[in-house]
């Protein structure tokens, strides 16, 4: 039988996604939606919007569970509903306008603004990343994103490049990251100036 028609536990649950587990994955897309579905249909939103909150939650709930020290202290559904309930929250906020979020009766909620504000850091840092390696140029944006995200050996790299081995691309990929690094942390004091101004 597989796991995704089986019932697992809270930390099953966690253990799953911290493994990158599919079968897990699917078993808490299919678990939880509904809830969130009917959180934002309830409260003006459209089952396409549901669907972006819930992946954004599931988002949340992974960033979490990676975290070394994350213990749930509360049930998941409890989680999952607070912050999907919170993150629409912010969502209708954004769109004009003040909303009471119309409860579930037989919701619990849970103080989970410690976890969205660390998953807001995260996006706003992988934004910084983004805008630094777009400001980066070429072949430094494809070296490092060949790197980290394609997954590319240094061997490969120095051979889409056109360097004479490993080693010069190596160097190559030190001096992009110094760049990226400096563009990066020069773009978080702007970004601090300007919240201090305001």
């Amino acid at each position: 039988m597989s796991k995704s028609n089986l019932q697992l536990t809270d930390s099953q649950f966690l253990q799953g996604l911290r493994t990158g587990n599919n079968e897990v994955l699917t078993a808490l897309y299919k678990k939880y939606y509904n809830l969130v579905l009917k959180l934002v249909v309830n409260n003006s939103g459209t089952s396409d919007a549901a669907k972006d909150v819930y992946q954004e939650t599931i988002i949340v709930l992974f960033e979490n569970s990676k975290k070394p020290h994350f213990e749930l202290n509360c049930q998941l559904q409890t989680f999952i509903y607070s912050v999907a309930k919170r993150l629409w929250l912010k969502q209708l906020k954004k769109n004009g306008g003040t909303f009471l979020i119309k409860e579930d009766k037989d919701a619990a909620i849970a103080d989970v603004s410690e976890d969205i504000s660390f998953h807001e850091q995260q996006e706003q840092d992988f934004e910084k990343v983004n805008q630094s390696l777009l400001q980066l140029g070429e072949p430094c944006a494809t070296i490092i994103k060949d790197f980290y995200v394609s997954k590319l050996s240094m061997d490969e790299i120095a051979e889409k490049f056109g360097y004479t081995n490993a080693d010069n691309a190596k160097n190559q990929k030190y001096k992009c990251l110094q760049r990226l690094k400096k563009s990066f942390f020069d773009k978080g004091a702007v970004l601090k100036s300007e919240i201090e101004r305001k």
